[in-house]
This record gives structure tokens, sequence and C-alpha cells, in this order.
């Protein structure tokens, strides 16, 4: 098969991913919705972890390819070599 077969149109794709995307998109912004309307102000830890959503939608607006690649990376960690013996595993 060539590789045009095997790749599917896009809007295929859109129409059957729309509704979950948009029901993810939905519980997001709800969830910031509370967070925004909770009493108090984040402390530190928690306002980098908010600055890292708010970076991650930004992301998600750009029309930059891999997305998904670029977020993995927002939010994961830098490799440390040492992670074994600082996290005590053999």
């Amino acid at each position: 098969m060539s590789n045009a077969s095997q790749t599917r149109h896009a809007d295929a794709i859109l129409d059957e991913s729309f509704l979950e995307i948009r029901a993810k998109l939905l519980e997001v912004a709800a969830a910031l919705d509370r967070i925004d309307r909770a009493d108090g102000e984040l402390s530190a830890d928690p306002q980098k972890m908010r600055q890292k959503i708010d970076q991650a939608i930004v992301l998600c607006g750009t029309p930059d390819i891999p997305r998904a690649e670029r977020l993995q990376r927002l939010f994961s960690r830098d490799f440390d070599p040492n992670w074994r013996s600082e996290r005590k595993v053999s």
C-alpha cells in the first residue's frame, strides 16, 4: 500500500474526535473556573502548576506540530542521570 492510501482525511479524523475533544476542553475550562472561584491565592508550587497549564493552553492553540510532544516536555521533569540513587531505586 502506498502512504497516501493509508492516510485518513482530516475531516474524518475531526468528525470522529470532535465530541471527545469538546468534552475534554469543557472539563479543563470547568476545573479552571473552580480554581479561579475558590477562596485564597495559589501558593508558590500550585502557582507554577497553573502557569504550566496556561502555557499548555497557549501551546495547543499554535499551529506548530508536534503539539503533543511539546506538551509532554512541558509537563515532564528534565532527565536526571542520578534518579535511581536519589529515589533509592536499585
